[in-house]
This record gives C-alpha cells, structure tokens and sequence, in this order.
C-alpha cells in the first residue's frame, strides 16, 4: 500500500513537469495582441562582480507591485508582473544597491546582474548575509545564515575560524561540553541534525573530538541553519538542518589564500577555467600538533599520532545560459593515537545539473556519494615484532543518492516540487584478530535500506501583510536484505536484556521491513507594519537512521543504524511562535537594531534509550538492549542585535527544557536529557574604533546551566564490600559553565597596486581561566577509603592565548 502511494507520486511529479514546462513556454511565447492581459517575467543570475560567485539571498524588489523574489542557492531569481514599466531596487547586505527600470509589452525578460562589494568597510555584524529588514519581511522563521565574514571576526579557540562552533553562539543551539562531538539544536541530539556539505549529508562534522569542524572556511561559501519551520524540500532528521555551500571559485581570476596556525595552517586556490565559463576552487588543512610535541615526548610517546587534515575541492562549467554543472567533493580523516589508536573521516562527492527551463521553471538534480568510517587498531604503528599479535575493527556507512529539485516561479506563488532516493549500507562492524600469526575475522553483517520521498511545497503572497509558506513530504523507508531478522522475548522485567526467539533470514533485496509516513509543513507571516511582523510554523518530519551511543558525549566510534523490524523510525512534531522587531535607523540604509522572541514546543517518539550496561560493540542482539521512549522539548529565544555602529554585535538568552520519558528507566517517569540547559545567555561584540583604522577587536561570552549528570545518592557497606546507590537517571547537574574569549584583528597595510592583502589575529580563549565541568566523577579518598571524593573533570582549565596570520594574493 504504501509503495503504491509513493509510486502514484512520483508518477504525478513526473506528469506534472511537462505541463508546467508547456504551459511556461506558451507564457513565453504570447502574442504582443494578447500582452496588456498577460504576464511577464523577469529573471537571471546576480553575481557578485569580484569572483563571479552566485549570491544566495539578493533582494530584487518591484516597487510598483510591492512584490518581489530572493535569489536562490545558485543566484537564479524570477519575478512576473503585467505589461507595463517598472523600478527595480537590488539589495543585498555589503554590496552596492542596483535600480533597475525595465519596459515589458511582449516577452520575458532575461537580466543577469553583478554587484559591487561597497567601497566603504561595513560597520556592522552579518549573522545572516540577507537583504535589510528580511528578518521582519522574510517568512522564514528559526532560520539563521552566517557570513564567513562575520565568522572570521569571532573569537576563535586557537585562533581558528570554526562553523561548528560558531554557530552554538546562536539562541536554541548548545553542546553537551568543550570536546564534544557535534552540536544539539533545540532538544535534539547530535543525529537529529542533518548536516550537509553541497547536499551530501556529514555523518561526523568534527575534528579532533569535536574542537574543530570539517568545513575549511577558506572554502565555505553560506551556511544556512533551520531550527523550525523546515520547508518540504528537506527531511531524514527530526531537529535541524545545517546547510552548508562550498564557494564555486574564482572566476574573474586567480586567488590564493591561507593561514599560519599554532595548530594547523590552511591554503586555498580558485581561478577561472575555460575562458570565464568556468571555474574552480581546491582547499586543504592539515594540523602538526604531533610535528611539534615529538621532541618533547618521552620514550613512550615516541611515533604517537594526532593529527588531522581534510581536502576541498569544487569546480564548475556553465555549457550556456540554460545549463551550468557542479562538481564538489571533500575528503577528511583524523589520526589519534600511539601504540593503540583509532582514526576516522568523512568523504563526500557531489554532481550537480542546473537547467532552466524557461524563465519561470528552474531545476536543480544532485547526485551524491557520502562516506563515514572508523578503524581501532591496537597496533597502529604495525611494528614487526607485533606483526603476528593484533585486533583491529571498522565500521563504517555508504549513502548514494540522486535528487531532483524544481522550482517554479508563478508570479505571487513559489512552488517546489521534486523527490530524492536514497540507498544505504550500513556496516556496524567487523574485526580482526591475529594471535601467533593465527588470523581470524568476524562481526556483524551489513544493513541495507532504501529510503525514498517526494514532496511538494508553495510560498504564496496571500495580501501585503499576509504570506503563507505550506507543503507536503511523503517519505518511504524499506529495511532490505539479505540479512536477518529478530525477534526478541517480551516477557523480560523492563530494563533487562531481550534474548531472540526466532531468526528469519531474507535474500538480497528482499523487504524486511518498511515505514512510510506523511511529513506536513506549514508557515504563516503576517505584517504588522513595516517593522513588525508575528510568524507561525509546524512540521512534522521522520527519521529512519540512528545514531547507537550511550557514552557521556558522543564519539567518532559510535554506529549508525537503521530503522529496523525493531527499531522504529524517530517522528518529530514541532510548534513555533515569534515576534520580529526592527528598530532605530541608520543613515536610510536599514534598521540599526533588530529583535525577536521565539517560542517552541516539540513532541519526539519512538527515542532509543539503552538498559544499564548495554554492549554496544559488535552486539549482533544489539536490539534487544535498547529501549523505546518519547521525548519533549520546549522554551523560548530571545535575541537582540546591533546591525550598525563602531561597537555592534548581539545578545540572544535561551529559557529551554529537554526531557525523556522511557519505561524502564527512572520508574517510568519523566527526566532531563544529557543536553538538557534551562539557561543559555550569550554575547557577541565587534569593536571598530574609527582611530584605530587598522585594527578591529572582538569578544564573546558565555553563560549556561550545567547539564544532567546521574550521581549515587547513598552508599552501603556489607561484608567488606561497599556499594552505591542512584536514585535516578541524570538527578544532579554540574556546575554552571562560563567563558570569555577575546580576538584581536590588525590589518596589514594596503600598497597601491598590490593585490596581496594579510591581516594578523591575536586571540584568547577562555581567558580568566575557568575550570569548566565536562563531567564529574567519583573514586575513593586516598586518605580515608571509607570515603568518596567528587573529581571535576575540565578539558580546558587555563587561558590559551594564540596568533594566525591570514594572506591573500
């Protein structure tokens, strides 16, 4: 049934792109008797006039209409009015204002736009690169876009420019801790957010347990997170989305870039190809931590690795004005260890077809190969006298996916349409043992699954005040062979591990089982005045892939799993409100402060739990030490910024609850989360004293709750043995966690007719030295067994100052 369903879908999207392609062309084609009756439209790319690089986000706004439309991901826009003669005004946050007036009385017309970066250094912070008042305009909601610009000035933990991290500077948006891996948006855990590098999903988005992220900044072109009201093109996850763009390259002329780092240092290189109609950018990192500490480490040590690197890559051809190619990739790995080690790394690759139907139908297809994997290795040096005596495991998953995107322009409507399949493997684990040269290999079977979805969306212009943005996703998850299928005991006292009963074996591509759920969006927006604005939004979305972690904070060595004849698919339903607020001018060229409130409420099902002292690792009954609950999260954002001035930046507070109730654990009854943090309140400031043209500084600082932690209560003695007893999942909290970082910026000087610019950043982290809490421990007093000492462990516990120098040819 559900095969049908999505079936008659995809066969409807099929039938419908013909018909809107025709019915495009014969708008496009209309008799000049018929045009004071028909519609025209205006469309093109805008690109920035330096590089060449498509702008996301442009304003192109019609002032006779007062309508207009926002560039896409690729720079493509399209606006249809009647007949008659209009003013254009292009905007776009940085770059020097366009008007523009057109005649249209007989056909479309094709505008292809450049912008000028303005002549003057902008005193202002970019969360989002995006047209003045667009915050309040926009019907977007729990949406933030963040300007490599503005990332640069941030200050940075040695001195590096992170994406990852900066973001968590963002209200709804936390981590468990400094050296945790990814990121937790409002309630959710780490795998509930979809990352994507080009549209290629990153399984695992840190480096170096999590103090940096993958994405090299010297190639990262927009990064584009959503908290809520997640638009139907999207789904897989439950939280958020983290959309990240790789810049395409120069394609005016060469550029080279870098940075000399205590840790790592950075190159890039982007030119022109083909005459202008193309072009490319490759990036790469690698850090010599492990380089440096070698003369310093004891016999022990000697040979030890930690280290990692990644290399970026994007090129693009554009064959004619209808048809322009993408291909991008991204290959990563980090090495840690001495004589026992682990490493671990993402690669992706993606194609891209951009084609224009007419001047009102636009189609993006991608394809896409993602890759993450790990190995644990006891000898990871390999000596020969080891060489008969080893262990040695991996895992890893292989996503392959094709995607279809349209876009059809109609005037006050927006409508998206497309589908996308994916292909999954999951390989949990296998392992190799050597003893006296006696080899032997074993672990668990590969997972297959294929998850498929179709959806259509429309973002509709109801009335001046009123814009509604509404959609339909239908997503189908079939667990496939071969491979086996359990099924387990139920009447085990909860808590306790379920033995098989039964084992069904299935052929290669033989259904195991499938799930198939409708995913509804909606968004509303309405105008209070030309400063105001309430928002509203819901969606539901499913996730069918899961992340098998029961440590403290997550690790590269945890798997992924897919929804299972016992493992169902996570639902997330979220509810969210908020006020937008601009105020305060600055010299007509947009508001000087913005503000908003958000409120958000979300239901999660079918949530994996563990029992106490599940075995995780290469665990062929996996499934039945894991437990089912639901999940709510709720609070509310409050964020106020400064878009102009000598001294700008913002302030945002998050009031925020994140709780689990799953049968088995804590009685059955309702407890926080690991992530769970009532109180978040964060400061971002950027100084641009007007007497000190050449230097710019910067600052952040940090406020949360401590998060969840489950400590005994109470301790017994019998018989010489001494026990402890916990009265319940996470019943205390660490303490509080604060910091302050500082950064310094000191511009090189500017010599007339030299291209190469440097700048010089001096920072500090965290820097009146607190000893934040990871976690807290417990062991017996040295001195007195009879009693326990409380130990607080800190990943960071003193100031680190750090310098990078940054060049540009």
């Amino acid at each position: 049934m559900k095969q049908t369903v999505l079936i008659r879908l995809l066969c409807l999207a099929v039938l419908l792109i013909p018909t809107v392609h025709a019915q495009a062309q014969v708008d496009q084609n209309a008799s000049p008797r018929a045009a004071s009756q028909d519609k025209f439209t205006i469309s093109g790319y805008i690109k920035d006039a330096s590089n060449g690089e498509g702008l996301i986000g442009v304003s192109v706004y019609v002032k006779e209409t007062a309508t207009g439309a926002v560039t896409n991901s690729y720079g493509f826009y399209a606006v249809t009015v009647p007949a008659g003669t209009y003013n254009l005004v292009i905007t776009y946050v940085g770059y020097e204002k366009q008007n523009k007036t057109l005649t249209l009385t007989d056909q479309n017309i094709r505008l292809d736009l450049e912008l000028k970066e303005e002549g003057r250094q902008l005193q202002e912070v970019v969360v989002s690169t995006k047209r003045d008042d667009d915050n309040v305009k926009n019907i977007e909601m729990s949406v933030n876009r963040i300007d490599v610009k503005t990332l640069q000035r941030i200050p940075a933990l040695l001195g590096e420019v992170d994406v990852v991290r900066s973001i968590q500077l963002l209200p709804g948006v936390s981590t468990v801790g400094e050296g945790a891996t990814g990121f937790n948006v409002r309630g959710g855990s780490i795998d509930q957010n979809l990352v994507l590098l080009d549209e290629a999903p990153v399984y695992n988005s840190s480096h170096l347990f999590g103090f940096f992220s993958v994405f090299n900044p010297d190639a990262v072109k927009d990064v584009k997170l959503v908290k809520g009201g997640i638009p139907a093109l999207y789904g897989g996850r439950v939280s958020s989305i983290l959309d990240v763009r790789l810049k395409e390259g120069n394609a005016k002329k060469p550029e080279l870039n870098g940075g000399i780092g205590l840790i790592f240092s950075r190159l890039s290189y982007e030119r022109p190809l083909f005459k202008g109609k193309g072009s490319f950018i490759v990036a790469g990192r690698r850090s010599y931590a492990d380089i440096l500490a070698q003369p310093f480490l004891n016999s022990d040590l000697k040979g030890a690795k930690f280290y990692f690197y990644d290399l970026t890559a994007k090129a693009n051809y554009r064959f004619n004005d209808k048809n322009t190619v993408f291909l991008s990739g991204y290959f990563g790995r980090d090495v840690f260890g001495a004589d026992f080690g682990f490493n671990w790394g993402n690669a992706t690759a993606s194609a891209r077809w951009n084609h224009v139907f007419s001047d009102k139908l636009f189609l993006n297809t991608t394809a896409y190969y993602s890759n993450y994997d790990y190995s644990l290795d006891s000898d990871l040096k390999r000596r020969p006298e080891n060489a008969n005596d080893y262990f040695r495991t991996d895992s890893r998953i292989v996503d392959y996916s094709i995607k279809p995107d349209f876009t059809l322009f109609l005037g006050k409507s927006t409508i998206t349409f497309g589908g996308q399949s994916i292909l999954h493997d999951f390989q949990p684990g296998t392992a190799t043992a050597a003893s006296s040269g006696d080899v032997r290999t074993f672990g668990l079977t590969s997972k297959y699954a294929l998850e498929n979805a179709v959806y259509i969306g429309n973002e509709q212009q109801v009335s001046p005040k009123l814009q509604l943005q509404y959609g339909l996703r239908y997503s189908l998850f079939n667990y496939i062979g071969p491979g086996d299928a359990y099924a387990f005991t139920t009447d085990v006292p909860l808590g306790t591990s379920r033995f098989p009963i039964t084992t069904i074996q299935y052929k290669r591509g033989e259904t195991i089982q499938t799930y198939g759920n409708w995913e509804p969006r909606f968004s509303a927006k309405y105008e209070l005045g030309n400063n105001s604005s309430l928002k509203l939004s819901y969606n539901r979305l499913a996730q069918y892939i899961h992340l098998i972690s029961n440590t403290t904070a997550s690790t590269p060595l945890d798997i992924w799993t897919p929804s299972t004849n016992n493992i169902k698919p996570q639902i997330g339903d979220q509810i969210a409100g908020g006020f937008f607020k601009n105020f305060g001018r600055s010299n007509g060229s947009g508001s000087e402060f913005e503000a908003s409130v958000e409120v958000y409420y979300k239901w999660l099902q079918n949530q994996i739990d563990y029992i106490d002292g599940a075995n995780l690792i290469l665990n062929k009954f996996l499934e039945g030490d894991l437990l089912s609950g639901k999940g709510r999260a709720y609070g509310a954002e409050f964020y106020i910024k400064r878009n102009r001035g000598t001294v700008n930046g913002w302030v945002s507070y998050t009031l925020a609850r994140t709780e689990r109730q799953v049968a088995g654990i804590n009685s059955g009854t309702w407890f926080p989360t690991r992530f769970d943090k009532p109180h978040t309140l964060t400061t971002v400031l950027l100084v641009d004293p007007p007497q000190a043209k050449r230097w710019n500084f910067s600052a952040t600082f940090t406020l949360a709750s401590g998060t969840p932690a489950t400590f005994p209560t109470n301790r017994f003695e019998f018989g010489g043995f001494t026990g402890q007893v916990i009265s319940g999942r996470n019943n205390y909290r660490i303490p509080p966690y604060h910091r302050l970082d500082l950064a310094a910026t000191l511009q090189g000087r500017q010599r007339p007719g030299k291209r190469k610019t440097d700048n010089w950043v001096f920072s500090v982290y965290n820097v009146y030295a607190r000893k934040n809490p990871f976690s807290v421990f417990f062991q017996p007093d040295a001195d007195n067994p009879r009693l326990t000492q409380a130990i607080r462990y800190s990943v960071f516990a003193t100031a680190i100052p750090s310098v990078t120098y940054n060049f540009k040819f």
